[in-house]
């Protein structure tokens, strides 16, 4: 899409991802649905007014809002057993969501966030089989002088193999890797033309934040093509290992290691939609993926309203053997509501301020 005119590749690229991701997501809740015999009234993309509809000879009207900031499923019987008289003209005995059993109800649920992650492993297999899995860390194009790593001994064109022991495939890894250790010594295993060295450098601390800096920049990555069955496998794993590295993002911000301000919202979801549709179909695909996940783990979180939320009320009516009162799930809708109304707001405010509107109207005011 980088031949496309900004706005417009900002546009189509956000309506792109966010249609994928969701329809995606939807799509699982929509197939477990049939699978277990909940019969599907309504599958929408998008909220608000409908642009596009039609009802299939099953009874399901497929429908596409204007507003294209999210999707669901409405399952025949979604609400509770108790709060409404089905209509007998239009109910539909056996099929109703709330006839079925705990385990039912979980698997239709859980099957959004599970079809998610699914998506990213696939598109993880699909680079690694068409462009390559990258086999080693971005060459290193300059050294800085008096750095940690010319201390160290490392030289322009050496490969960074593994830190510490563990295994380093992309220069945002080492960047993770040595950013919180700065002052402590960091075992490097360097491949020098056709052979292989250890090193010891200490990163220096920045004197903007503390962080630890080797003093390194990298280059060009190597690929290596994987056959599809370990392309699919490499995938899978790699999806794993995204899921965990985000979620001990997530605990860092909660535990203050990290700044709440890298929550970001719609608004910075379709500007790096736009920058990453310029730099290629690669960086495009893999920030499907990426968000992807993001979309899987936010979703399963314990809280009401999220699919989380509901596998928790399923996990408590498993236990207790009848689901919990009305009013508890009420109190917890209502609280769970306001959380993430907090969360839009911080994150909309976020972006705002990243993409410089907070600063402008600051000026007009000041």
């Amino acid at each position: 899409m980088e031949f496309l005119p900004e706005p417009f590749r900002t546009i189509i690229s956000f309506a792109v991802v966010l249609g994928v991701l969701i329809f995606v997501h939807e799509m699982g809740h929509y197939l477990a649905a049939r699978w277990r015999g909940v019969h599907v009234e309504r599958f929408s993309i998008g909220f608000g007014r409908a642009v596009w509809t039609r009802t299939d000879k099953r009874g399901c009207e497929w429908r596409v809002g204007w507003i294209p900031l999210g999707g669901y499923v409405k399952m025949h019987g979604m609400e509770h057993a108790g709060e409404t008289d089905p209509d007998p003209a239009t109910y539909r005995p056996g099929e109703a969501f709330h006839e079925k059993s705990v385990g039912d109800r979980a698997i239709v649920v859980a099957a959004g966030p599970i079809f998610n992650f699914l998506l990213a492993a696939v598109l993880f297999a699909g680079i690694f089989a068409t462009v390559g899995r990258p086999v080693g860390t971005t060459a290193i194009q300059t050294v800085v002088a008096g750095s940690a790593a010319e201390r160290a001994g490392l030289m322009p064109g050496d490969r960074i193999l593994s830190l510490d022991g563990e295994r380093v495939t992309r220069f945002e890894q080492l960047q993770r890797h040595i950013q919180p250790r700065a002052g402590q010594p960091v075992e490097v295993l360097v491949r020098r033309g056709e052979s292989e060295m250890k090193v010891v450098a200490t990163p220096a601390a920045r004197a903007e934040d503390g962080r630890g800096m080797l003093g390194v920049t990298g280059g060009a990555i190597e690929r290596e093509r994987l056959d599809p069955f370990t392309a699919l496998v490499d995938g899978t794993w790699h999806m794993v290992v995204v899921s965990g590295q985000t979620l001990s993002g997530v605990w860092q911000m909660i535990s203050g290691q990290r700044g709440a301000d890298e929550i970001g919202g719609p608004l910075r979801i379709a500007q790096m939609s736009g920058e990453v549709a310029e730099m290629g179909m690669l960086s495009l695909v893999t920030f499907i993926a990426l968000l992807s996940i993001n979309l899987a783990l936010i979703n399963l979180f314990p809280i009401p309203i999220l699919d989380g939320g509901h596998l928790l009320f399923y996990a408590a009516e498993a236990v207790r053997g009848r689901p919990l009162t009305a009013r508890a799930q009420e109190y917890a809708f209502r609280g769970g509501f306001a959380l993430l109304a907090t969360l839009m707001i911080l994150a909309t405010w976020n972006d705002l301020t990243q993409l410089g509107v907070v600063r402008w109207v600051t000026s007009l005011i000041g």
